[in-house]
């Protein structure tokens, strides 16, 4: 199968891709390579998703607003590609998590949107190399930016 037609299994609707907030592109292709900037986690009413992991939210709500962290960078990819089928696989992925001091589980957040990739592109294309850190704040208090780098088909 291919990513577009495993993505279309999937049955989700991608929000609307977002527009920068600042001075930087949200996505540049650079030889064989696509990156993307950090995204938030934007929903289908061009609402974000708010709050601080271990304070306002549990894991798991973390880990779905890492799943639409994932969902807005597919929309990002499909808005300038037209296609997930232009991409190879995932290289890289950086997760930041806006949570309390105490919390520990920042990985297990980001699978949110590293489970999301493996479906698209598959267990051997869709992982790649991945950071996840806290942070003691994020823009607007949402609660997972993520940024990607992916090489192009």
């Amino acid at each position: 199968m291919t990513p577009d037609e495993r993505f279309a299994e999937l049955n989700i609707q991608l929000p609307p891709a977002p527009t920068p907030l600042g001075v930087y592109k949200p996505f540049l292709i650079d030889g064989n390579h696509c990156y993307v900037s950090g995204h938030g986690p934007l929903q289908n009413d061009k609402t974000l998703i708010i709050g601080c992991i271990g304070a306002d939210m549990n894991m798991e709500e973390g880990k779905l607003a890492a799943q639409q962290v994932g969902l807005t960078i597919l929309a990002t990819l499909k808005e300038n590609l037209g296609s997930f089928n232009k991409i190879k696989r995932v290289i890289k992925v950086l997760g930041m998590v806006n949570c309390t001091s105490e919390f520990e589980k920042h990985p297990y957040i980001i699978n949110g949107c590293s489970e999301l990739f493996a479906k698209v592109w598959g267990e051997d294309n869709g992982v790649g190399v991945r950071s996840a850190v806290g942070m003691g704040s994020l823009p607007d208090n949402i609660p997972v930016e993520i940024e990607a780098l992916f090489e192009l088909a």
